[in-house]
């Protein structure tokens, strides 16, 4: 009898831990562990990510008339970019040069230094055109003509072509982005109506060109040096001041957000992300 007593006990303690309620709260556990596995795997579009830039052309990307001396638009950029929830760190390299020219800047995308940061880069941003146009304004000062700019846009238009297939040649898959040119003369010419026709010009020849090439944006800025209340440039009276890139920096960032980041997030919401 002593030993059946033992035995009963044992018998009920097992059926105790096999107590149905017992067995399904076991199981609700593995359910909700294994969902709690499943939400952790997030697409990678949702964690915040480094965004490589390389910014190359003329002297608006080098940032001359930025006080600050930090690099013209770029500081601005970085700054608004990093607001984002989608971006970590926007990384720059800064390749602009005072006075290049569009065949001056197909030299410089030769060099192996930027040919690799070119490579490794989510977007290029390209600052050119201004230099070519001042050639002619210097060449031909006491009887511009709008001949001499016709010839010189052609050539711009050749060079531009040949920029953009080296950028695509090292990297098929970067954002480039094109930054339009201004009138720089119109608080003090703006009587001279062909300048601004001039420039109209150019931009809509860079935009044509964009067009051939994939994943390639334009950025439009002449209206912003239009505005009579209020000065954007530096003492030079050609290159922006401080707030004239802040506000170039704000139009690349509108070029962006929506047309990649936004892009981006309309796909991710269409692929159930």
């Amino acid at each position: 009898m002593k030993k059946i007593v033992p035995f009963i006990l044992l018998s009920i303690l097992f059926l105790a831990s096999c107590n149905p309620h017992s067995i399904i709260k076991e199981k609700l556990n593995q359910h909700k562990e294994v969902g709690l596995m499943i939400k952790e795997k997030v697409p990678e579009e949702f964690i915040p990510q480094d965004v490589k830039i390389v910014s190359v052309g003329d002297s608006l990307t080098q940032g001359v008339g930025d006080s600050t001396k930090r690099g013209g638009y770029v500081p601005y950029l970085k700054e608004l970019l990093e607001k984002d929830k989608s971006i970590n760190n926007a990384l720059f390299n800064n390749f602009g040069i005072k006075g290049n020219r569009s065949d001056q800047l197909l030299k410089k995308l030769a060099s192996n230094e930027v040919r690799d940061a070119v490579k490794d880069a989510d977007y290029v941003i390209v600052t050119i055109g201004g230099n070519d146009v001042m050639k002619v304004v210097r060449e031909n000062f006491s009887s511009l003509n709008l001949k001499a700019f016709t010839q010189q846009r052609k050539v711009y238009e050749k060079n531009l072509k040949e920029v953009l297939t080296a950028i695509r040649k090292d990297n098929p898959n970067s954002k480039v982005i094109l930054v339009g040119l201004y009138n720089p003369f119109f608080k003090w010419f703006a009587d001279i109506q062909e300048i601004n026709e001039i420039i109209g010009e150019w931009n809509q020849v860079s935009q044509d060109v964009l067009m051939k090439y994939p994943n390639t944006y334009f950025v439009e800025i002449a209206d912003l040096f239009y505005d009579e209340g209020e000065n954007l440039l530096h003492t030079d009276y050609f290159h922006p001041n401080d707030q004239g890139y802040k506000l170039i920096a704000n139009r690349i960032f509108q070029k962006i957000n929506e047309e990649v980041l936004e892009k981006a997030s309309t796909e991710n919401k269409e692929n159930g992300y």
